[in-house]
């Protein structure tokens, strides 16, 4: 595609620069309409803290990616962004958006998600919705890991989804997902949930985990819906 695209970040209020994501290389083009996520090791953005380099690894990323995805792009259109391009060989995707994602809008703004999206409770159950009919399992939930679009959340991000049938998995099996801040939460919620960290799970069980983990991100009343949904 004809853009000139740079490394894209989640800029914190003091001025730091987050990587947007753990696994591939995020990428926005200067106008901020198209996003792309490029499934490769990058020293450069990563800076030396890349959580995949076993390319088997990152090849299954890519694919589920893929799968899921363009799955959703098919069934719900409108609760993804629109695929522009996929290019197999480079690995990336391009999508189409407006503006930066749903987190870095908040931070900038210093907005909360209520005055940016004030139906995006309804939104976001509704895109967790169609995954339960899709028989989909998605524990990339952070806010960072949707955009708006005319208003409309779209969700990205499908490198850690999973079908009904694909469980159990253990918390240890995806550290790779994880921060370290992301893991010092998750060991403490695990532990007071009696799970532990090597042991093997449904994928239910540990979507609610995975649930109670974000309600430094989500008010306590989303969170209750999101795990009423199955």
């Amino acid at each position: 595609m004809e853009n000139k695209f740079s490394y894209y970040y989640n800029k914190m209020p003091n001025g730091e620069l987050w990587r947007n994501n753990l696994i591939y290389t995020s990428l926005i083009n200067e106008q901020k309409t198209v996003f792309v996520q490029h499934y490769t090791t990058s020293g450069d953005y990563h800076r030396g803290q890349n959580e995949v380099v076993d390319p088997n690894l990152m090849n299954e990323k890519w694919s589920r990616e893929l799968c899921y995805l363009t799955r959703m792009s098919t069934w719900y259109p409108d609760l993804v962004p629109k695929i522009l391009d996929i290019d197999l060989l480079e690995k990336k995707i391009y999508l189409e958006i407006d503006g930066v994602d749903f987190w870095q809008r908040s931070l900038d703004e210093n907005y909360s998600f209520d005055e940016i999206l004030p139906d995006w409770q309804d939104q976001m159950l509704n895109i967790i919705r169609a995954h339960k009919d899709l028989e989909l399992y998605k524990y990339s939930m952070h806010p960072s890991s949707y955009f708006v679009v005319d208003g409309k959340l779209k969700s990205i991000n499908y490198f850690f989804t999973y079908s009904y049938d694909a469980g159990p998995i253990s918390i240890a099996d995806h550290q790779s997902h994880l921060s370290d801040k992301r893991k010092e939460k998750l060991r403490i919620k695990a532990a007071a949930a009696g799970l532990e960290w090597d042991k093997k799970y449904p994928l239910d069980i540990l979507e609610q985990l995975c649930w109670e983990s974000f309600r430094d991100m989500y008010p306590d009343d989303f969170i209750e819906k999101a795990k009423c949904i199955k």
